[in-house]
């Protein structure tokens, strides 16, 4: 591991911690020769999926993608990094549990949507206006009458 202050190679691990899900490990290393401290964190690399566009390219499933988009459709709502990366990990595990070599763009889109519609609606619909590519008003007008339906069918009858 290279030293990120001097460059160095040889480091001590001084500490080492496991994540709450047990995926990733936190290791505090100092460098032998500049003694400073850093931080590294390591996860087991597995392979995942290509991911096949709507405009039919094929690319590498990208768990940054996926984080921004779902990132900025949580910006300024009341919702906690640690919820948001515990979303991303559950979508990145589903399709590695699924074991297909190949999945759709709008299958993911699909499972983002049903996580965020779950987590914070306002986020859902943040995020559904850009993956629907809604085309004007009435066709957001409609997605949050749609949403406001399932919201009242689930509520019991002792609300109304």
């Amino acid at each position: 591991m290279k030293c990120p202050f001097c460059s160095h190679l040889e480091n001590r691990v001084i500490d080492s911690r496991l994540s709450r899900e047990g995926d990733i490990t936190r290791r505090r290393r100092e460098c032998v020769q500049c003694d400073k401290r850093y931080t590294t964190y390591e996860r087991i690399e597995e392979v995942l999926p290509m991911v096949a566009k709507k405009d039919g390219r094929r690319e590498p499933f990208d768990r940054l993608k996926i984080s921004a988009g779902i990132q900025r459709a949580c910006e300024k709502r009341p919702i906690s990094v640690e919820k948001i990366e515990h979303l991303i990990s559950e979508i990145e595990r589903y399709f590695q549990d699924k074991g297909e070599k190949e999945i759709s763009s709008q299958e993911i889109g699909r499972l983002v949507m049903e996580k965020l519609r779950a987590l914070d609606e306002v986020a859902y619909v943040r995020f559904a206006s850009v993956y629907r590519e809604f085309k004007d008003i009435s066709e957001f007008v409609n997605e949050l009458k749609n949403l406001k339906d399932v919201e009242n069918a689930q509520k019991p009858l002792s609300a109304f």
